[in-house]
């Protein structure tokens, strides 16, 4: 990082929004936030954004919070307690708390950040990062706030290239050839595509700079409007398109990348099926994403735990892992394990056979089950003998099976068969 990156750095606050549910990981955020789901193992989805700040030389964080945020928050002053003030570096968790007028919640992600506009404020950072808390990619918003003053951009926003047909899920932005945006649209049935390419467009990621006077300028604007839903994507970015001065920043120039990694890394785990294939992808020999790498380490809360331990060596009951990822603390104890992602704490028992298996903390699982393409909850029981992955019919009875036959199992579903 040079010395102008690094000063732009320093006069960066990251706003992190963290308060969605992520309604379509179905029962895994019943309890918890989409940003505080575990992924990989040992981190949880919010400490890839959080990451990339701290690596990026940014040490001014606030993170918003909202939906059932008590496991995120209690993770963020486990993990993410050592910043020091006297550095000039924070990490404010930020629930909606009614300090701008009565109202609980958030209204938006727009909302949620004027509703912090006395905090932001207090700091007085020169530029503001926002940060969607919920995506998997390694970045440098380093170079991304270099882009920026380079451009003379009011707003800048984070792009990845997709595939046209699958751009309707995003917002999605028409360039230029000098990446000014001339159009940004939620969502649409037909996406606009990238210059010279009919077969890809450019989706935002939810990442946006802006210089903090204008941002402050415009969400009070937009605090004011009774015809705005309060949204970065709906209503802030379209304005500013269409006054001429807001540029699109392509993911691929700011990536970070290993030797090991082949192309730019980004998942929307939004999904059971993306993020049971997403951890699942991190088993392969050479995964497309690299969590290896110490140049750019994946931060997190490190819990105290023994090395993980295999047991056993006999005919059908040998403590055996192949081409799987398994945490501290798992005992692997005459199980059979291949492509399976196993958190910390995990239990898996004599003769049990598991394939697919991504399971989160604590889950013990029981004598002769067999398990192919689950992902288990945490600390679920899975009792002696259950079967599943075999029966789609069946399967689909007793558990949430995805589109791609991928079971989610929670410890209700267990207590249900078992009552």
């Amino acid at each position: 990082m040079t010395v102008s990156t690094h000063r732009l750095a320093r006069e960066t606050m990251a706003f992190v929004l963290a308060g969605g549910r992520g309604s379509r990981l179905k029962e895994l955020t019943d309890i918890r936030a989409k940003p505080a789901v575990y992924f990989g193992g040992k981190t949880r989805i919010i400490d890839f954004a959080l990451s990339n700040a701290v690596n990026s030389g940014i040490r001014r964080i606030g993170v918003a919070t909202q939906y059932k945020a008590h496991s995120l928050i209690r993770h963020l002053q486990r993990g993410w307690s050592f910043f020091r003030a006297e550095r000039n570096e924070s990490l404010d968790i930020l629930p909606a708390s009614q300090r701008v007028n009565e109202r609980n919640w958030y209204l938006g992600t727009a909302d949620a950040v004027t509703q912090n506009i006395d905090i932001i404020e207090g700091y007085a950072p020169k530029y503001i990062l926002i940060l969607a808390g919920d995506h998997i990619y390694k970045q440098d918003y380093s170079v991304l706030l270099e882009h920026h003053v380079a451009s003379g951009a009011d707003v800048t926003v984070g792009c990845i290239e997709v595939p046209r047909q699958e751009a309707s899920a995003f917002g999605v932005m028409a360039v230029d050839d000098s990446d000014r945006i001339l159009e940004f649209v939620e969502k649409p049935e037909n996406p606009p595509h990238m210059p010279g390419d009919e077969t890809r467009a450019l989706a935002s990621m939810g990442i946006y700079v802006f210089e903090t006077e204008l941002l402050i300028k415009l969400l009070r604007e937009d605090a004011n409007s009774e015809t705005s839903e309060h949204d970065f994507g709906k209503d802030i970015i379209p304005a500013l398109v269409k006054a001429g001065n807001a540029f699109a920043h392509p993911f691929s120039r700011s990536c970070v990348t290993s030797s090991e990694e082949q192309k730019p890394y980004w998942r929307d785990v939004g999904t059971i099926d993306a993020f049971w294939q997403a951890n699942i992808d991190l088993t392969d020999f050479q995964p497309e994403l690299d969590l290896y790498d110490q140049t750019w380490p994946i931060w997190t809360y490190s819990e105290l735990t023994p090395p993980a331990k295999f047991i056993h060596d006999e005919e059908d009951r040998r403590g055996i892992a192949v081409s799987s990822m398994i945490a501290g603390g798992c005992i692997i104890s005459g199980s059979q394990l291949s492509q399976c992602l196993m958190h910390t704490g995990v239990r898996a028992n004599s003769y049990s056979e598991l394939t697919g298996v991504v399971a989160l903390p604590d889950v013990q699982i029981g004598r002769r089950a067999r398990l192919k393409n689950v992902v288990v909850d945490r600390s679920v029981r899975i009792p002696e003998g259950l079967v599943v992955g075999e029966d789609p019919k069946q399967d689909a009875a007793r558990f949430r099976r995805s589109e791609n036959g991928v079971c989610l199992i929670t410890q209700d579903m267990i207590d249900k068969l078992e009552a």
